[in-house]
């Protein structure tokens, strides 16, 4: 990220998160995402915001979740880029519950390195650089530094992120382990957010993503202490593989 001003990243997302709101506080009634719809309006808004922006201000090329079957092909060769989510959380932009977020990742040789995640309707933003530490900042109140908390002794204390009402077969039996713990629900990528800041002890995402949708909070999570581990392996997850999609990890 060499010549990279950071703030200037920052603003970028927030631009992209204004024009989000714009569509977002209309009233609409079409929620699939087809090329007419509301939501895909405002991805292909923010997308183009953050995409030419992100060419505009660094050297770097730029893989979004809106970008072309080409350049989704063409990264495979990329060592240093930015990996952009436009808009992540549709469930929660339809729902108009406000947890969605735009995502802004700095990915280095197949790890995320900077992190950009904002939720505009909410004007909540995180960043974390994994050489310099993590903060969160809500509206116009001071800049907060956040780390992971440390993990409690006993497995009842645990606060652990998942659903409340739609609970798979995989994260029942994770948390079979953790008897009595809390479960605190959130959408988007503020799930990752949530241990990054200490609210929540772990959160095991046992059900398919794509490296846009964690990249971002990944690099929040590492550089506020915390770790993104393959389920299975327990090995950091890995970006720019073949398959842009993620296997089941765990945060903590």
């Amino acid at each position: 990220m060499n010549k990279v001003n950071k703030q200037d990243i920052i603003d970028l997302a927030k631009q992209a998160g204004d024009a989000i709101m714009d569509i977002y506080q209309k009233d609409f009634a079409v929620y699939d995402k087809s090329d007419a719809s509301p939501l895909t309006e405002a991805d292909l808004a923010a997308h183009h915001i953050l995409v030419e922006g992100l060419e505009r201000l660094t050297d770097y090329p730029v893989l979004s979740e809106e970008s072309s079957e080409e350049i989704k092909k063409e990264r495979l060769n990329w060592e240093q880029y930015w990996l952009i989510d436009p808009l992540d959380g549709t469930k929660e932009f339809v729902k108009k519950n406000g947890e969605f977020t735009v995502n802004v990742a700095f990915i280095d040789n197949g790890k995320p390195t900077f992190g950009v995640v904002y939720a505009p309707a909410l004007d909540t933003l995180y960043v974390g650089d994994v050489n310099e530490g993590a903060y969160k900042q809500d509206s116009n109140k001071p800049i907060e530094k956040i780390t992971v908390r440390e993990k409690p002794t006993q497995t009842s204390d645990y606060v652990i992120v998942g659903s409340r009402s739609h609970q798979s077969d995989e994260f029942k039996a994770f948390i079979a382990d953790y008897p009595d713990a809390d479960i605190v629900s959130m959408g988007s990528s503020l799930k990752l957010c949530l241990v990054a800041e200490g609210k929540a002890d772990i959160y095991p995402r046992l059900g398919l993503t794509c490296e846009w949708d964690t990249g971002a909070a990944h690099a929040v999570v590492e550089a506020a202490g915390g770790v993104v581990l393959h389920a299975e392996t327990n090995q950091p997850l890995q970006y720019n593989k073949e398959d842009l999609l993620n296997p089941f990890f765990i945060v903590k």
